[in-house]
């Protein structure tokens, strides 16, 4: 029995001998960020104080300490200074543009009265040269204001082409000189799912635009903007990402091509990721679903091609999102779908047929039943519960579609900025719809999977400042780390990602932010000046304020 144990003993010393050298032979950290108050997105450790990094992917999180004691002589080391690190931000639904060279209308607003913009445009005129562009953003009280056509652009602007952009991006409207430049005939057949309006009287273009006739009106606009004006544009917003700690980009590419930005992205390499997802128009004989598919997977390292987007109805500010009861304030019209029911039938066969992942733009809750009811139809549960189907905005999942949404597995992308709008829903729904659209926490609650996208002012935290606030309806508000949560590993699930991206975690990619501030305590009103004083992706710096020094 003594040799036995003996000869366990030797062995246990003789094994205890070999892990110093074991762990001597793995590579040491490039970088270690300790002290710090570091928010994962992991809900088993939310918190940590330090993490390393080798290479591109995180090693170790937890105590400064415990991580410290991984560094050798090669590691750079940066004390966090009990800042806040949080997963790179990823922003699920973006729209990249790039203009030619414009004249922008020194608006206040984005909802202007028609004699506030022709005062901007007659004073502009004086100054503009001719030929120049001229454009600026407009909201309900235009669209609503039957003075506001092509024929008094024209006269208060005709050696100028001027587009006006209700701020959606669902509207437009352009005088004779846009409509040229665009080429945009008199005789221009509306597209499907679009309008070009025309008077009753004459059938000529009053110049106002919606839908599909608007997305091909907008990419034609961009297109005009040239390769150097192009890759200026995308560099200035590229930078700004990064100094907010933006580290994903998912880009729904209208106006911007699929194409176009893939060429600009390897002319132009980002310093962040971007996702580029196809964006479907339409023609007069129908859906257009050639482009844009035959891109590869990864045409540069931090580009990724994948996803097709389709958009299905409008927003209340046109009173074109589809409605199961008619618009509070118009009873005439409860909206309407840019597509049948077949139709959208055909996009999910067309999603499992591709293998590729499917986003639909939904606001009305007609839209969202009528979509769910082509999800049923396509196979259910059974086909689509795994696919991760997006409804970008997803307004319109009234309680009674909640269940339904939840088996069939989709993800909703909700963007804060438009939890803003309280009044213009209350007039455009009434109190009691306005109340149950635009849900938030409760699809949490639900178990849906909530991501977080812009779609407008890109700054993160004042969309984090608006979903964990909600004005006007703060009962569904949700918290700011789950606001954060959603705008990082709820945002890489949405795209297929999590296992790479999202949180900070042994073996994911450093992506991430030390902000300038700490988010989670800071006044409301504070969190939209929050920046971030270092910003990672793949481990390398792509944007440092110089406030941190590494040791």
């Amino acid at each position: 029995m003594r040799t036995v144990r003996l000869i366990f003993h030797l062995a246990v010393l003789a094994f205890t001998a070999l892990l110093p050298a074991a762990f001597a032979q793995k590579p040491s950290p490039d970088l270690i960020l300790f002290n710090g108050k570091i928010f994962t997105s992991n809900a088993s450790q939310p918190y940590v104080e330090a993490l390393a990094i080798r290479g591109e992917r995180i090693v170790a999180v937890g105590g400064s300490k415990e991580v410290m004691a991984l560094a050798t002589q090669n590691t750079k080391r940066i004390d966090l200074g009990n800042r806040v690190v949080i997963p790179g931000i990823n922003d699920a639904h973006f729209h990249l543009s790039v203009t030619p060279e414009t004249y922008d209308l020194p608006i206040k607003g984005t909802d202007p009265k028609w004699q506030e913009m022709k005062d901007a445009l007659s004073s502009a005129v004086t100054k503009v040269p001719k030929g120049t562009w001229i454009e600026s953003a407009f909201g309900a009280n235009i669209l609503d204001d039957p003075q506001a056509t092509r024929t008094a652009l024209d006269s208060l602007a005709p050696h100028n082409p001027v587009v006006l952009w209700d701020w959606t991006g669902h509207a437009s409207l352009l005088n004779t000189a846009a409509l040229k430049k665009l080429g945009i005939r008199e005789d221009e057949p509306n597209p499907e799912g679009g309008i070009y309006v025309r008077n009753q009287a004459d059938r000529k273009l009053t110049g106002m635009v919606f839908e599909f006739a608007q997305f091909q009106a907008s990419r034609r606009f961009s297109e005009l903007a040239s390769q150097e004006q192009a890759e200026e544009q995308l560099h200035e917003f590229f930078n700004q990402q990064a100094r907010w700690g933006v580290t994903t980009v998912q880009n729904m590419s209208n106006p911007i091509t699929a194409e176009r930005g893939v060429a600009l992205f390897a002319k132009a390499p980002p310093p962040i990721r971007v996702r580029v997802m196809w964006f479907g128009l339409t023609d007069e004989h129908g859906r257009l679903t050639k482009e844009g598919h035959d891109l590869p997977l990864h045409p540069t390292p931090l580009v990724t091609v994948s996803g097709t987007k389709w958009i299905l109805d409008g927003t209340p500010i046109e009173r074109s999102a589809a409605m199961r009861t008619p618009y509070a304030d118009r009873p005439s019209t409860s909206g309407e779908l840019n597509f049948s029911e077949k139709e959208m039938e055909d996009m999910l066969r067309e999603s499992l047929q591709r293998g590729d992942q499917l986003l639909v733009h939904i606001v009305g809750d007609r839209t969202a039943e009528t979509f769910l009811n082509a999800m049923d139809a396509t196979g259910g549960k059974a086909v689509w519960s795994k696919r991760r189907v997006r409804m970008e905005h997803g307004d319109g999942v009234l309680p009674d579609l909640v269940a339904r949404v939840r088996e069939l597995g989709i993800v909703v992308v909700q963007n804060p900025t438009h939890l803003a709008l309280r009044d213009l829903m209350v007039g455009r729904y009434g109190s009691q719809r306005a109340d149950q659209l635009q849900p938030l926490r409760s699809l949490l609650e639900a178990g849906i999977p909530l991501a977080l996208g812009s779609d407008g002012p890109a700054n993160p935290y004042l969309n984090i400042m608006l979903a964990s606030t909600y004005p006007g309806k703060p009962q569904e508000a949700i918290t700011r780390e789950q606001a954060v949560v959603a705008y990082t590993l709820t945002s890489a699930y949405a795209e297929f990602a999590e296992k790479d991206k999202g949180s900070l975690e042994p073996g994911k990619l450093a992506d991430l932010a030390v902000l300038s501030q700490d988010i989670f305590k800071v006044p409301a009103d504070d969190l939209p000046k929050t920046e971030s004083v270092l910003s990672l992706v793949d481990g390398k710096i792509v944007y440092d304020s110089k406030v941190l020094t590494a040791q």
